[in-house]
């Protein structure tokens, strides 16, 4: 049996559920697809945000050729049938992503859109209504393919630091291989952006995140490239940020080179510390955090996802976005993993169904995704595990390159207890980013970090989920953004806690 140093108590007694969910093909009210040719084979993100205000979450679907599109909640009560009213933001076209992201600190989610050309900043009015302030902030975007984005706020800042990657360089006249294009990373110079800090060289970065990695308060940016493109020379890499220099086998990181394509955080060992999902073509690779060096985890864990479970395509897979969320509420982490491939890659699978990987007590994974019929073949890209009903089970979102856009709902029976833990701050950074919630109930604690970025071109801001299995109680703790403790306070099942900083 394998242990990867799991505290087993609070799934204890946890009555076993049999993960089941149910599409929704009329969910969204129109047909929305990420369209486009090579320069979408990549991206096709997908941003959750409350955009209003009540408490349901919405969406933002990166188009491709197609124009951007928000989707607004408007399921009726919980367990309902998930139903979202559609919205165009201004007919802007070319996108492969989106984050949201608070960024002038008024409280309302603005929205960080990633494009094959500039990149914008979207300026939310708290109803759901966006403009373009990229100009008004003073960003600088260039005429670049971004497929890549995290974000964190520095001490003393009042706006963000942006990270941005960008993939293969199209003026390359001797490209696309070997031409992959430099990243940039914004900080703010007073109330605007001052000229971007190069990240040199550039890998073809897919997915990228900040966060501090080994609980020291000191967060990193963590870049995932695709060989594809750079073909040979390049590697994972790690920034540090202040000052602004690449890790280096000299200092301890490793040099580990795949078709890097999202990126997925959670601490599953209970030390603390998240360990890393990587997706990739053939195998995806989990990462162990062991504080002074990653190891890779056996095959034995049941990570790997390298073949399709179903159908007769026996070719490796493409993996693209991965989210760690616990699907049937019983305290241990589960994990989703978008499939698909490139486009006619003829070394691959070309129906590549998505996986649902379960955990198991013993911390090893088992695949579900056919049996709980999300086993979807189209070529996904991004995606979103979120609750939309608001029942407390999670819901899927998945999005896919020339295939609509589908949701699926949570009708699992027999699901644990849950709670959910929003941190907010006074301005400029009101969703804490970079703060770590802790639940405990007697010996275990479970951490999880506020981030911005990971995943495939698209990524959440709402609500931290932990399943709790039987139990109707547990104690939740926020460390905030400057590392000041916050005290344990109690929380119940079925309960949304949104500690409040001043």
């Amino acid at each position: 049996m394998i242990r990867l140093g799991l505290v087993l108590s609070l799934v204890a007694g946890a009555a076993a559920a049999e993960p089941r969910f149910e599409p929704r093909p009329d969910a969204f009210g129109l047909e929305h697809a990420y369209t486009g040719g090579w320069e979408h084979f990549v991206g096709g993100g997908v941003a959750v945000l409350d955009c209003n205000g009540d408490a349901r979450p919405d969406v933002v679907a990166a188009g491709g050729t197609s124009p951007l599109r928000l989707f607004v909640n408007t399921t009726e009560a919980p367990g309902a049938a998930i139903r979202f009213a559609p919205r165009k933001l201004s007919g802007i076209t070319e996108t492969t992503g989106a984050y949201p992201l608070d960024i002038d600190g008024d409280g309302a989610l603005d929205l960080v859109v990633l494009r094959v050309g500039p990149n914008m900043l979207l300026r939310s009015d708290g109803q759901c209504g966006f403009t373009d302030a990229t100009e008004a902030w003073g960003l600088s975007p260039r005429d670049a393919w971004t497929t890549a984005f995290s974000a964190t706020w520095e001490k003393g800042q009042d706006l963000p630091m942006l990270a941005f990657g960008n993939y293969v360089d199209r003026n390359d006249p001797d490209g696309p291989f070997e031409a992959c294009d430099v990243n940039a990373l914004y900080r703010p110079k007073t109330d605007t952006y001052a000229a971007p800090e190069i990240l040199d060289p550039g890998y073809c970065a897919l997915s990228m995140l900040i966060s501090d990695w080994q609980r020291s308060g000191t967060p990193e940016l963590r870049i995932s490239n695709d060989r594809h493109y750079y073909v040979r020379g390049g590697f994972e890499e790690m920034w540090r940020l202040d000052p602004l220099s690449p890790r280096t086998e000299e200092d301890g990181w490793r040099k580990v080179s795949l078709w890097g394509m999202g990126i997925a955080s959670a601490d599953i060992t209970g030390d603390g510390r998240p360990e890393v999902m990587l997706t990739s073509m053939g195998d995806q690779l989990l990462q162990f955090n062991e504080g002074d060096a990653w190891r890779n985890a056996p095959y034995e864990v049941g990570a790997a996802a390298q073949r399709p479970y179903q159908g007769d395509d026996g070719r490796p897979s493409t993996g693209w976005h991965a989210e760690f969320g616990d699907v049937d509420n019983d305290g241990l982490l589960d994990l989703f993993i978008a499939k698909g491939n490139v486009d006619q890659m003829p070394s691959n699978a070309m129906r590549d169904p998505n996986n649902l990987l379960m955990q198991q007590p013993d911390g090893t994974f088992a695949e579900v995704g056919g049996a709980a019929g999300i086993g979807d073949d189209a070529r996904s890209r991004g995606a979103a595990l979120a609750d939309f009903d608001g029942d407390g089970r999670l819901d899927l979102l998945v999005h896919a390159r020339r295939a609509p856009l589908k949701l699926w709902q949570n009708v699992t029976e027999g699901v644990g207890n849950w709670v959910a833990v929003e941190p907010r701050m006074s301005g400029p950074n009101t969703r804490a980013v970079g703060a770590w919630v802790e639940l405990r109930q007697g010996d275990t604690v479970h951490a999880r970090e506020v981030t911005v970025g990971g995943g495939h071109a698209g990524g959440q801001a709402g609500p931290l989920h932990f399943g709790l299995g039987d139990a109707e109680t547990a104690e939740v703790r926020v460390t905030w953004p400057d590392g000041t403790k916050g005290d344990w306070q109690e929380i119940r099942a079925g309960q949304v806690l949104r500690p409040t900083r001043d």
